[in-house]
């Protein structure tokens, strides 16, 4: 197996190429790093590794969070975004794991290497872990202007890899908004309610944001802003609520044995939550295997990705839900 890393997207260039050769090392795979020639060779002589297994592609461009996302796709074209995209189109690699800019990842997907015949839009699906069941919420940040027919669409694809992905007979669908009644939201909640609930899916109505961890729901659909917000709240809940537990530890009477079991209980309860053992998610509605990992990412959350692509590649997913939203276009 090959994969393609984006080396000049994110935060953390250095990092990136950390983390693709841990993943070398110990999954056994061949990884393509896309990047600036002279700075991963550079990086690369710090590191163990398997020269056999590693190529460097040079791309001296990167595309920024700011930019157009499809005149930056045009105009760029020694970008890390758009190399990586034509080596996954060509077949030179089975997947990609890129910590950069999401625009640009969705308008790669779509105009280098294609839709999946019959999706509109692609959408990230990002799962949560919960009290009762984890959740997946799609989108989570990839479209941030959506309709009821798209919402809709999200919906079944998420239904679909619920399904074929994570084995689950029948995903409990809910829709995000402010209230659990039928008529609660705006003009697009109300539509995409009708929606859902005039369609296959096992639609179990509204769902407020507060709950969402402590449901049984499987897929939570939404669009890309709210999605992203979503998220990201519950990132920054998490982090103050460990930290201020951390702190009101510290300052107790407890002797330090009793301190450092209450910060490891602590931090092994909060474990699933920590966005570095998720290392990425699958670009869903594309005709490849994508992964985007977190701007931030550390060696670590860009190895676990890569760990999160193999399994991708392994289950062929992209072909299952290929062959699921043709049999439903039929």
């Amino acid at each position: 197996m090959k994969l393609i890393f984006d080396i000049n997207g994110g935060d953390n260039k250095s990092e990136i190429i950390r983390g693709a050769i841990e993943a070398s090392n110990e999954f056994n795979v061949e990884v393509i790093l896309v990047g600036r020639e002279d700075f991963i060779s550079e990086n690369l002589s710090e590191l163990n590794y398997d020269r056999n297994k590693i190529e460097i592609v040079d791309a001296k461009e990167n595309i920024e969070n700011n930019e157009d996302p499809a005149f930056a796709l045009r105009r760029k074209k020694d970008s890390s975004i758009v190399k990586s995209m034509e080596l996954l189109k060509s077949k030179k690699a089975d997947a990609i794991i890129s910590a950069g800019s999401t625009g640009a990842l969705l308008a790669g997907g779509i105009f280098i290497v294609g839709r999946i015949k019959g999706i509109k839009r692609a959408v990230l699906p990002t799962v949560i872990p919960g009290l009762k069941s984890n959740t997946m919420i799609i989108d989570s940040g990839a479209n941030m202007d959506t309709d009821a027919d798209l919402l809709k669409e999200f919906a079944m694809l998420g239904d679909i890899f619920l399904r074929e992905y994570y084995k689950i007979e029948s995903p409990k669908v809910g829709l995000l908004n402010v209230g659990t009644e039928e008529r609660k939201g705006n003009s697009l909640s109300k539509e995409t309610f009708e929606e859902l609930k005039n369609s296959e899916l096992n639609f179990v109505g509204n769902i407020e944001a507060r709950n969402i961890t402590n449901n049984d729901l499987d897929l939570v659909v939404c669009d890309g802003f709210d999605g992203n917000i979503l998220l990201k709240s519950i990132e920054g809940v998490v982090e103050f609520s460990i930290k201020n537990i951390l702190q009101t530890i510290e300052k107790s009477n407890f002797d330090n044995e009793i301190k450092n079991k209450l910060n490891k209980n602590l931090m092994s309860s909060f474990k699933d939550l920590d966005a570095k053992k998720v290392g990425g998610t699958l670009l869903l509605g594309i005709d490849g295997n994508i992964i985007k990992a977190h701007g931030n990412s550390n060696s670590e959350a860009i190895k676990n990705a890569a760990k999160y692509a193999i399994d991708i590649v392994e289950s062929n997913i992209v072909k299952k839900i290929k062959e699921k939203v043709e049999k439903n276009e039929r």
